[in-house]
């Protein structure tokens, strides 16, 4: 639960490193690392003015919750019947149960005058 918590909270951060249409790099919190295409091109040009590169970046932010409190009034009536009827049976499970197993292997079964299937004539074919 601990780590459910944790993990909704915080806010993750994607990037991107895309050359040509794929993927090269990916990093979760940081930067993603270049191809190193930028620093090629820049070094056969002789006009480094001109922006002629293949390579972009992508980058995309999750953003984690940041209110946590969460009070019963808020929730509409439906909801409160449904929190309170499940945390019931819920509870339910772990109440100690007293049956007492009662065995009848001492008992010899009664004894019958005639056969009831006989009696009323009715016979499995």
């Amino acid at each position: 639960m601990a780590m459910l918590l944790l993990l909704s909270t915080i806010s993750w951060t994607v990037e991107k490193h895309l050359c040509m249409g794929r993927v090269m790099d990916v990093a979760l919190f940081d930067h993603a690392e270049d191809c190193g295409m930028k620093a090629g091109l820049s070094l056969l040009e002789d006009e480094p003015s001109v922006n002629k590169h293949c390579c972009n970046d992508e980058a995309f932010t999750i953003q984690g919750q940041d209110d946590l409190t969460h009070d019963i009034s808020s929730f509409d009536f439906s909801q409160q019947v449904f929190l309170i009827s499940f945390t019931c049976s819920y509870l339910g499970f772990f109440e100690e149960t007293t049956d007492e197993n009662i065995d009848f292997d001492s008992y010899p079964p009664p004894i019958l005058a005639e056969d009831l299937n006989i009696l009323h004539q009715v016979f499995l074919i």
